[in-house]
This record gives C-alpha cells, sequence and structure tokens, in this order.
C-alpha cells in the first residue's frame, strides 16, 4: 500500500508485523478477532488454526504432527491433494492421507522440529514452498493453492526428495 502497511485478510491493516492466525471453531467459522484473547491451549481438530499464507502449513503440519493430530494435519491438504509419501509411493485425498499420517504418528520419533522455509514462488493463486529436511532426507517440496476464502491449503506434496 501507499502508506507502507500491508493489507491482511478481513481488510484488517498491519503496519509490517507478521498477520495473525484464523481460527476456526467446529462449524468453520472465524470468530472476529479481539486483541487481548491469547488461545491458551494448541489449536487441535475442533478449532483449528488456517494457512492464511502458504510458508504457514509447514509450521502448522509441524505443530499438528507433535500434537499427535492427524485429522489436524489432513484437514491442511485440499480433498482431492496428492502427497508422494512413503517413498516410492503416492497418497491421494485427504482420507488416505490421514490413514498415512496416522502411521507416521504412531512411528516417528517425535517432536518434528519447524525446519526455515526457502523463498516461495507465487503464481495466482498457487504456490510452492519448500524447505531443507533437518533429518537429512534432502528436501520436501509442496505445491499450495489458495482458496475461495484467502486460506491455503497443499494440493501436491512431496516431504521426501532424495539428496543426489
Amino acid at each position: 500500500m501507499a502508506d507502507g502497511t500491508r493489507e491482511w485478510n478481513h481488510g484488517e491493516r498491519s503496519t509490517g508485523k507478521a498477520p495473525r492466525t484464523i481460527v476456526r471453531n467446529a462449524a468453520g467459522t472465524a470468530p472476529r478477532h479481539h486483541p487481548n484473547r491469547i488461545p491458551q491451549e494448541p489449536a487441535m481438530t475442533e478449532n483449528l488454526a488456517v494457512a492464511t499464507t502458504p510458508e504457514d502449513l509447514a509450521r502448522l503440519f509441524v505443530e499438528r504432527v507433535n500434537a499427535r493430530d492427524a485429522d489436524g494435519v489432513a484437514a491442511l491438504y485440499a480433498p482431492d491433494a496428492v502427497m508422494a509419501y512413503p517413498a516410492g509411493s503416492v497418497t491421494v485425498g485427504r482420507d488416505a492421507i490421514r490413514a498415512v499420517v496416522e502411521k507416521l504418528i504412531a512411528f516417528a520419533p517425535l517432536p518434528f522440529a519447524v525446519e526455515p522455509p526457502l523463498p516461495t514462488v507465487r503464481h495466482g493463486d498457487l504456490a510452492l514452498t519448500s524447505t531443507r529436511a533437518a533429518d537429512g532426507t534432502g528436501g520436501r517440496v509442496q505445491v499450495a493453492q489458495r482458496q475461495g476464502d484467502g486460506t491455503w491449503l497443499r494440493i501436491i506434496d512431496r516431504p521426501e526428495v532424495p539428496v543426489e
């Protein structure tokens, strides 16, 4: 904007601070922000935070895996999303992704660390996000899509790109 501020969700303006996270209740509605209300517990399936930027998805994924919330992780994916996991396989659809995440949560050493994002590449309502994997598996790459309400969901996820 001309005055140096940036436009965020719901027409609110910020002077460079990170945008707030929209929290939706079980009915899927987003309550209006109250500046003095700070959540006391992590957002879980019945009160999910949504990604307001493509970069939010990686952080929310890690938070939900560490909370052992497979339903919450699956909610970060479009209903017809594709995940290239386990290695050498393709998992299609939110329900199938939820089942894979349940297994991951049951057997993976937790907690996962939030990995710093590499620069995001955007084209309209699509964004390519990636991180260097802290576990040495190479890198992680995702395609996210902006939804009609301005939130972002993953549509393609390749969580492990091998090091060559």
